[in-house]
């Protein structure tokens, strides 16, 4: 019995931890205040209609929508065609190729940000959103990769196989057969690939220039000090994802559990 409550006590500490700040943060969105800190005095949806009647935040915003669905594309699609390639075919040094595309994970976003930035200079190439996206595709294609090629298991293999018998091309295969088994994995590194994209700072602020990505838009406002705007934005970002979570459950991973 002890054992038990203990149990339960550690799961709602653990979740109190997770979920608190994030509970505090859509509660002061709505603090009828010009600061967003107790005590709370009424509730307002004013800072939401500050939140959206703001361009500079709306159009950071949908920059990084955009970057992040771009990028996410990118990364899906270039980490599904390196996994196919060193799992279903014998390429020279392919364990220090799976190495070597799983290694920018344990390198600092700052280093690769100032490696790219040193790149792109000296190439000459513009700072714009192009660039982030770039950035994001660096950080997120050994993601990408590790999710699918851990979900290319040898049982695949076999339809595969039945699919070529039955006459049907490598490239049919892969885009027909491969794919839309491993349509999961690549659902889940996608949105994955979002969600990491979407919360990049360091890469957005240094390979950026005039236009910037919402975390580099709310890095500027928070100079001058705490803004309710702040929690209302972060707010509607919290919400968007739980929307975007639970469509993904319902309409991907519900159908595996069907008979």
């Amino acid at each position: 019995m002890l054992a038990s409550a203990l149990s339960w006590f550690y799961l709602a500490a653990v979740y109190a931890f997770i979920f608190l700040p994030v509970a505090v943060l859509v509660l002061f969105s709505f603090q009828d205040g010009r600061l967003p800190v107790p005590p709370f005095n009424g509730f307002s949806l004013q800072w939401y209609e500050s939140v959206f009647a703001d361009r500079k935040l709306m159009a950071a915003l949908a920059n990084s929508l955009m970057v992040a669905v771009a990028s996410s594309f990118v990364s899906c699609l270039l980490g599904f065609l390196a996994a196919y390639a060193l799992a279903r075919y014998r390429l020279p040094a392919s364990a220090l190729q799976r190495g070597l595309l799983i290694a920018p994970m344990t390198v600092s976003y700052l280093i690769i940000a100032l490696g790219l930035l040193a790149v792109l200079n000296a190439l000459q190439v513009p700072l714009s959103l192009w660039t982030v996206g770039i950035g994001h595709v660096v950080i997120n294609l050994p993601l990408c990769f590790a999710i699918i090629y851990a979900s290319m298991g040898d049982h695949h293999v076999n339809i595969e196989r039945a699919a070529r018998d039955l006459g049907a091309s490598d490239v049919k295969v892969m885009a027909l057969v491969t794919a839309p088994m491993l349509m999961p994995s690549i659902m889940a590194a996608f949105f994955l690939s979002i969600t990491f994209s979407w919360d990049e700072f360091i890469i957005a602020f240094l390979l950026s220039r005039f236009d910037v990505t919402l975390p580099v838009e709310i890095w500027s406002m928070l100079r001058s000090g705490l803004n309710p705007k702040t929690n209302a934005i972060g707010s509607l970002v919290f919400l968007a994802s739980v929307v975007v979570l639970v469509v993904l459950e319902l309409a991907l991973f519900g159908r595996s559990r069907k008979p």
